[in-house]
């Protein structure tokens, strides 16, 4: 049972390490806010350390105390509140220091730094390490889920470049994880979400990667056009990887008037070659366009990496959305798609779908928690209104597509389960992969602390 937070008493086991915000303090509406809109549970109290003995000191508090902790890097993800109201709120984006060992080719990074404040700390040494799409969110956050992003078929996923971890586990110790040092705990991280302790410093390995050519091609939605996409995406050489939006055109000054509330396919680019292949390279998806009636906008252009990760446009939205893994996109499902889309009334309604293989594929299922590295295809359907009761009403339309699209193939990625439902865990971390994650759990988390997330019970848990 969750006990009640005495405010007092957690400023006084702090030590004076971390700031602490309640209700009545000036500042907490804005410290519990989370990107996601809709998320209406409030928290107890907000805590943020300005170093690791501090979140030691929160985690051993709520630990003694029999309090829900939620853990909050980047604030993409709607468990930053907690499941319910009342939680206490780990904050740990005062640990916002980057370090770049340039002859190393390392960098490390505090646990509450963001995928743009690090490539823009390794970007002025001629490194980057891969992450996903935006700039905003926390990269403690999308390592431990996995992380797929604009380099994922050249480079792998973020796991992949983790070289070690520092993690506060639930008794309150502050451990190293690597292949050398509680190698359990270390390939549970890489995966296995934030099961297993509250993550203070990642060092990455990073990859020299100038010029790209990237930016957003956006296409006439066709069954022909969406499953061409998918398939030239697939043969294309590794160091082409692509995130397909599927959905319906918003009123933006980069689309053409006209383009506005009709369906589009939203091709968000980045080539990592040799700038001066870029075109031959991205001609097969150019060309699809022209056959469709034309390109809508071509925005593709030479640029610097970190000029993809962009942060987040507009209000937040409440939104619910679903993960899913497709073994191929082709013409019929594409027209599914296209027909489910124009059927919805959501405000916001999107398919993403991005194409995996390379890199991504040369690891080992069973070398880290990431389960699906066989997966050709991963992707998400969305649904978003201005409010959680609105969006609400489209949680049946979200599950139908995504199961529609999946055509069959089970599983999820554990970082599009913004919500921890529980009834996804099994797809994200299937068979051997849901075991050995349990026996980590037991070993590190066996009171399940850590359970504001896609929630792993340790083994042998009632």
């Amino acid at each position: 049972m969750t006990s009640t937070l005495s405010p007092s008493a957690l400023r006084a086991a702090l030590h004076g390490t971390s700031l602490v915000l309640t209700p009545l303090d000036e500042g907490f509406v804005a410290a519990h806010q989370i990107r996601p809109g809709g998320v209406d549970a409030v928290p107890d109290a907000v805590v943020r350390p300005t170093d690791a003995a501090g979140v030691a000191r929160a985690v051993r508090f709520a630990a003694d105390h029999g309090l829900e902790l939620a853990v909050r890097s980047g604030g993409h993800s709607a468990l930053g509140r907690g499941r319910r109201p009342g939680a206490l709120v780990l904050d740990v984006r005062g640990l916002d220091d980057v370090q770049v060992d340039r002859a190393a080719r390392r960098a490390t990074a505090g646990g509450g730094v963001t995928a743009g404040a690090y490539t823009a700390a390794t970007t002025q040494h001629g490194l980057i390490t891969p992450f996903g799409d935006a700039g905003t969110v926390g990269v403690a956050g999308i390592t431990l889920g996995g992380g797929v992003g604009f380099l994922s078929r050249r480079l792998g996923m973020t796991i992949d470049s983790l070289h070690s971890a520092r993690v506060v586990t639930a008794d309150g110790q502050v451990r190293t994880a690597s292949a050398q040092e509680h190698p359990d705990l270390f390939w549970a991280l890489r995966g296995g979400g934030g099961n297993f302790g509250v993550v203070t410093e990642l060092t990455f390995d990073t990859h020299e990667i100038g010029t790209v050519v990237g930016g957003p091609l956006i296409l006439p939605a066709t069954p022909t056009t969406v499953a061409g996409v998918v398939a030239t995406l697939r043969q294309a050489p590794r160091e082409l990887t692509a995130i397909v939006m599927v959905m319906v055109a918003p009123p933006v000054p980069f689309l053409p008037e006209e383009a506005h509330g009709r369906l589009v396919v939203m091709v968000n680019l980045c080539w990592s070659g040799g700038v001066d292949d870029a075109d031959a390279a991205l001609a097969p998806l150019r060309a699809l366009g022209e056959q469709a009636g034309g390109i809508i906008a071509d925005l593709v252009a030479p640029g610097p990496y970190i000029g993809l990760l962009e942060g987040p446009d507009g209000p937040p939205m409440a939104m619910h959305n679903r993960s899913f893994y497709a073994d191929d996109v082709d013409e019929a499902a594409a027209a599914d798609i296209l027909d489910a889309l124009g059927s919805s009334t959501a405000m916001m309604r999107v398919v993403q779908l991005r194409v995996l293989g390379g890199a991504v594929a040369d690891v080992p299922t069973g070398a880290t928690a990431y389960a699906h590295r066989d997966a050709p295809i991963t992707g998400v359907v969305a649904a978003a209104e201005p409010t959680a009761e609105a969006v609400a009403e489209h949680v049946d339309w979200v599950a139908d597509v995504a199961d529609r699209v999946r055509r069959g193939r089970h599983g999820a990625y554990a970082n599009f389960v913004m919500d921890g439902d529980p009834t996804l865990l099994a797809q994200a971390y299937p068979g051997d992969t849901g075991r050995r994650l349990a026996e980590a759990k037991a070993t590190y988390d066996p009171t399940n602390l850590f359970r504001s997330n896609l929630n792993v019970l340790p083994a042998g848990h009632d």
